[in-house]
């Protein structure tokens, strides 16, 4: 279903309505008869069990490649076009599988990836360096074993734990194709001698360099998965995926990291997340505050605001006065002439002059259905008009 859909109505067994309720994605109400409503609650994404699978897609029937697309560039890690190997119109957990099967083909095809791990050990002899706060603390008066660290060059690093935990998590799904099952745990055998992740363990930082550049997409796609996916298989239990991401943050995060991109090619520095008093207060307690999504300051003070809106004017829901109160109060606690209304849907940019201020609220479309490569164009569109905004104001001003 649609996430702005109202729901359908379905026969479900007791467990599967409990996993649906349970899962974030949607809601299951009983009508009777064994049949219930299920519907959307904000979310997108895919929960599967052996008996039922739901979809909740985003609007405007956005594909898997442009959803994951949207999730990476986030971390500054956007996707190439041939990372997501699966067709638009296969499901997410095939499409997941199959692309991440053929990364980490690629990634492991010359052989597992080995680096330098840093180990603190007790040994009866020198290696590395000796800690010595360590040997005075734990063994006062010992000459032996001693308190040691070295750097070992291993497999058992953070890339290859992160790697070996989606293969995994993948190989947990239920209804995962034999064949690609297969190639699942072929590769994750690849990886046997590495560290298990704890389940709900954090997962290990790594940083993009020149000796891990052939792992870099798979564990691009290995990280969205373990941030967003579960999956169990347990004895005992009924063998469950889910696969949830609340849309409205991932348009929120994609659009704050492209814009500060963008934004570089201007003077100045963009600021998410950035919080302003609202009103004054003797209490610090009584202060009220705003917190738009992002900020571009120029010498330190604020001269154009933004917010992201995932919900259009015309969807269900919206409201665009709302959001222009939003943004008025925005440009008088910032005093910034200009705010910019970045919703995710096509149209035309509008500029609406608020009476009786010389503020103006831009509303700035971002089509989604585009390809990748176009929606960073617009957002270095965004980038451009809202600079020469600036530009034009201090002229003005001046």
């Amino acid at each position: 279903m649609d996430e702005l859909s109202n729901g359908i109505v379905d026969r479900l067994d007791a467990a599967s309505a409990a996993f649906l309720n349970s899962s974030g994605l949607a809601k299951a109400s009983p009508m009777g008869m064994g049949l219930y409503r299920i519907e959307p609650v904000g979310k997108v994404g895919s929960v599967r069990t052996s008996t039922v699978q739901l979809d909740v897609r985003p609007k405007d029937r956005l594909g898997l490649s442009r959803l994951l697309f949207l999730l990476s560039y986030a971390g500054n890690q956007g996707f190439r076009n041939d990372s997501v190997a699966a067709a638009e119109d296969r499901d997410l957990w095939s499409a997941l599988a199959e692309s991440l099967a053929q990364l980490a083909e690629r990634s492991l095809g010359r052989g597992v990836l080995q680096g330098y791990l840093n180990v603190d050990e007790s040994l009866r002899t020198v290696k590395g360096r000796i800690r010595i706060s360590d040997q005075i603390s734990r063994r006062p008066g010992m000459l032996v074993p001693l308190e040691v660290s070295y750097d070992e060059f291993t497999e058992d690093i953070a890339e290859n734990r992160i790697l070996r935990a989606a293969l995994e998590r993948m190989g947990k799904v239920p209804g995962v194709r034999p064949e690609v099952l297969s190639r699942l745990r072929q590769l994750k055998g690849k990886l046997d001698a590495v560290t298990r992740l704890p389940s709900g363990a954090p997962l290990p930082p790594w940083s993009p360099s020149r000796m891990n550049v052939r792992y870099q997409a798979v564990l691009r796609l290995a990280e969205l998965i373990l941030r967003n996916a579960s999956a169990e298989a347990g004895e005992g239990k009924q063998q469950t995926a889910s696969f949830v991401v609340d849309m409205a943050q991932v348009f929120e995060d994609f659009v704050g990291a492209a814009l500060r991109g963008a934004m570089t090619a201007y003077p100045g520095e963009l600021r998410l997340q950035y919080n302003a008093l609202l009103s004054e207060a003797v209490d610090d307690a009584d202060r009220l505050s705003v917190r738009p999504d992002a900020v571009h300051l120029l010498g330190g003070r604020p001269v154009v605001v933004y917010d992201a809106k995932y919900k259009a004017a015309s969807d269900l829901g919206a409201s665009l006065s709302a959001d222009h109160y939003q943004m008025l109060a925005y440009c008088t606690a910032l005093r910034v002439p200009t705010a910019w209304l970045v919703y995710a849907g096509s149209g035309e940019v509008k500029l609406r002059r608020i009476l009786n201020t010389d503020i103006d609220v831009v509303e700035f479309p971002l089509d989604l259905s585009r390809p990748p490569s176009e929606i960073l164009a617009a957002v270095a569109d965004l980038a451009r008009q809202s600079w020469g905004e600036v530009v034009r104001a201090s002229r003005v001003g001046g």
